[in-house]
């Protein structure tokens, strides 16, 4: 269960509160723009990692085994967060909250083979993380459903749903999002859902593959999805011509424009590729928390 440990206003929901001081342009918008396929952005940038390569290799040699670009990414999103908290805003009922908790979402395959079965998994984070909390948030988190084919919370309520003929599902799903938009589903399906979170991402590299730009999903709230590809290397002069090899990851963002405005997205995307260049950083926790507006 998620902590919420604030005192809910009128309008607030379960998953955070209502942003009542933003610009009438900001509350004008969820109502143009209805879903988030609407306001979907699309992102793409490189990211030079030649020294963080090393700084990974160094971790895993220190005993951090398996450390790797998720878990940098991660724990960049994390630190961008605590930063710059507007970040973590969402859309609901065609009204804008600040999330109360840093959750991330991903999919996880209880193995390497074609007839491994795949799951999502939503793991709670705390803006104060470093990245070796992150590595043992998430570790401890992929590691339990790798450990067995029990079904988790997620694949519980999916396969409960599917038992449904497909009418009754159809109108399930209806009455689900009517729910949503008024606040009330409770909070056990909330934390349940994949669609309900600061963020989505998905490690493409893990199967070499270059980043594909993802849609966001209408059902729910989540409001970023980053997907990031295999490192690749490039070969290019340094300061005194000579020839050099560098490595690179790609990443693409698609993210709901409702939230922030562009300049903000740039903002927070320069910290993403700051901290990914420079991970020593996150090694200790923020000397500042950054609170949003209300």
């Amino acid at each position: 269960m998620i902590k919420r440990n604030r005192t809910r206003r009128f309008g607030d929901r379960k998953e955070g509160r209502k942003l009542r001081s933003i610009s009438a342009f900001y509350r004008f918008t969820p109502f143009i723009m209805k879903t988030r396929n609407d306001a979907c952005n699309y992102f793409k940038d490189s990211i030079e990692v030649t020294e963080t390569d090393k700084w990974l290799r160094q971790k895993r040699a220190e005993g951090y085994k398996g450390m790797g670009m998720l878990h940098l990414f991660i724990a960049t999103y994390v630190r961008t967060i605590a930063l710059l908290p507007a970040l973590n805003r969402f859309v609901s009922g065609q009204r804008i909250y600040s999330r109360d908790t840093i959750e991330i979402v991903l999919a996880v395959k209880r193995a390497l083979t074609a007839e491994a079965t795949e799951t999502t998994i939503k793991v709670n984070f705390d803006p104060e993380d470093t990245v070796f909390d992150v590595y043992r948030k998430l570790n401890a988190s992929v590691d339990e459903i790798k450990a067995g084919e029990a079904e988790n919370s997620t694949e519980k309520v999916a396969g409960a749903l599917c038992r449904l003929p497909a009418l009754f599902l159809k109108f399930t799903i209806w009455l689900l999002n009517i729910m949503d938009y008024f606040d009330l589903l409770p909070i056990p399906l909330i934390d349940a859902s994949p669609f309900h979170g600061s963020m989505i991402i998905t490690d493409m590299g893990s199967l070499g593959l270059p980043p594909i730009y993802h849609h966001l999903y209408n059902f729910g709230n989540l409001p970023v999805f980053i997907a990031f590809g295999a490192k690749r290397k490039s070969v290019e002069p340094d300061d005194q011509f000579r020839a050099e090899e560098r490595k690179y990851i790609d990443f693409t963002a698609v993210t709901d424009e409702r939230t922030v405005d562009g300049y903000y997205y740039a903002a927070a995307f320069k910290h993403v590729k700051y901290f990914i260049r420079n991970p020593r950083f996150l090694e200790k926790p923020p000397e500042k928390v950054e609170e949003d507006v209300f």
